[in-house]
């Protein structure tokens, strides 16, 4: 049954906005939660990544909102620096109804001065992780007495991470008569006893906590061992996807497929704990741009990854654990979208396998392999290539200016121009594989905001 925005005590302008986002109908877990949360009700919400979480709770935190004062009102708790990045870009656009509100960023990895100055200035929300929240409050530059809403966004990820302790720190700051929402993948045990500590008779909402086949089409393979790779490079040759993340369960592993995938011509990047943090954001800015087709990850790694319209998964090695298995094909079928999962292993992981059929409660149908072969012709080329530019944010560098310089003087179409990407120092956008040689020249020899900037493009194989 589909729910309509309107049915909400919404007000006008944040209907309206809604409506401009192209947020039609209510997804379930909008559906479910959004008039407990709007009632002002403590909740907890069970649901798979792209169910539409981060509007449920960013609707619920603005209808309170009272702008003219400059205090953080909200704070929003994620597990790592990309997931609070997207909930923040989230936050940002439903907030177009409520013109001067101001969120701010609190993540590792990002200067700490900077992020002073802007509490300094006052704010209305802020999203961060759980350690450099917690810095902020020891330093004394974020102040809490005045919140009347916590997030706890993938907070079964957080208790992974090890922040039960960061968390519980921050939230003894924080007033007792608040509203306080924790959203998660999963419900294990430790979510009850941290639900329990944190919040006051909440309504418990859950939604399609694992994944359907009317969405993801999942395959399993038993392959020989030392065939892994050869059987993965047949299996991108014959389902062809736009975009592909492979799970490793070891940063070693992630660099051995990613150089066999690499020798046999597939364009791939790795993402792992050994990646300084320009490197990592290059490789996701990459990935998310469409300028690279295959991602290679640890789940660490991958945590808080948010790319659209994601087309496979596939587990090189199935984990030990059946809810990071749910976890990350869940990163593919969003949002109606239909995707595919496909996981390899060998006969002595066949437990794992058993333990996955007693944890989704359902046989698993094994395939064989023996009669695919590779297209050698096929090798999934990016539609899209990325220019690094050697000015960002400080410079006073936007994307529309970046636009400007290539659809203007540049005589660019439009549509040829993908992402653009602005951070500090540096700038990444993408264009059309097909008009690649005459963006460079343009970005290179003409002038963004009447200024000449370094510009290199990124290859994403070796």
């Amino acid at each position: 049954m589909n729910t309509p925005f309107s049915s909400l005590p919404l007000s006008s302008e944040m209907l309206a906005n809604l409506k401009s986002l192209n947020y039609q109908q209510m997804t379930p877990i909008q559906a479910a939660g959004l008039p407990a949360l709007l009632d002002g009700k403590d909740l907890i919400a069970q649901a798979k990544t792209g169910s539409g979480k981060t509007a449920t709770f960013g609707i619920g935190l603005l209808h309170k909102l009272n702008v003219a004062h400059y205090r953080i009102q909200a704070l929003i708790l994620c597990p790592t620096r990309e997931l609070a990045d997207q909930v923040g870009k989230e936050i940002r656009r439903l907030a177009r109804c409520k013109p001067n509100t101001k969120l701010v960023t609190l993540c590792g990895g990002k200067s700490f001065g900077p992020q002073v100055g802007s509490l300094e200035h006052g704010a209305h929300i802020a999203v961060g992780t759980p350690g450099r929240l917690l810095k902020h409050i020891q330093k004394g530059t974020l102040l809490l007495r005045n919140v009347e809403t916590l997030i706890l966004d993938e907070a079964d990820r957080m208790l992974d991470m090890g922040f039960y302790d960061d968390i519980s720190t921050i939230v003894a700051e924080l007033p007792n008569k608040r509203q306080t929402l924790l959203f998660s993948a999963t419900y294990p045990d430790t979510i009850k006893t941290m639900s329990r500590r944190f919040q006051h008779d909440p309504i418990v909402v859950t939604v399609d906590a694992t994944h359907s086949d009317s969405h993801i089409k999942q395959h399993f393979y038993e392959v020989e061992k030392g065939q892994r790779v050869r059987t993965m490079a047949a299996l991108l040759s014959r389902h062809k996807p736009e975009s592909t993340v492979i799970f490793c369960n070891t940063r070693q592993q992630c660099n051995e497929v990613l150089e066999e995938l690499q020798q046999r011509g597939f364009e791939a990047l790795a993402l792992h704990g050994d990646l300084d943090q320009k490197e990592r954001d290059q490789v996701l800015v990459m990935f998310s741009n469409k300028s690279c087709p295959i991602l290679v990850a640890t789940d660490v790694a991958a945590r808080g990854l948010d790319i659209k319209d994601l087309g496979a998964v596939i587990n090189f090695e199935l984990s030990r654990d059946p809810e990071v298995h749910v976890h990350r094909i869940g990163r593919t079928g969003r949002a109606g979208k239909k995707g595919i999962a496909i996981s390899l292993y060998i006969a002595s992981e066949a437990y794992r396998i058993n333990a996955l059929e007693e944890y989704l409660k359902t046989p698993i149908k094994v395939e064989r392999v023996n009669n695919i072969e590779i297209d050698e012709h096929v090798k999934l080329q990016s539609p899209m290539v990325t220019f690094c530019i050697d000015g960002g944010r400080k410079d006073k560098v936007r994307p529309g200016d970046i636009l400007g310089a290539l659809t203007g003087d540049g005589g660019i179409p439009g549509d040829k121009v993908g992402k653009i990407d602005i951070f500090d120092r540096i700038a990444y956008v993408a264009i059309d594989r097909t008009i690649r040689k005459k963006a460079q020249k343009q970005l290179s020899e003409g002038k963004i905001k009447g200024r000449r900037f370094k510009v290199r493009r990124l290859i994403s194989f070796a």
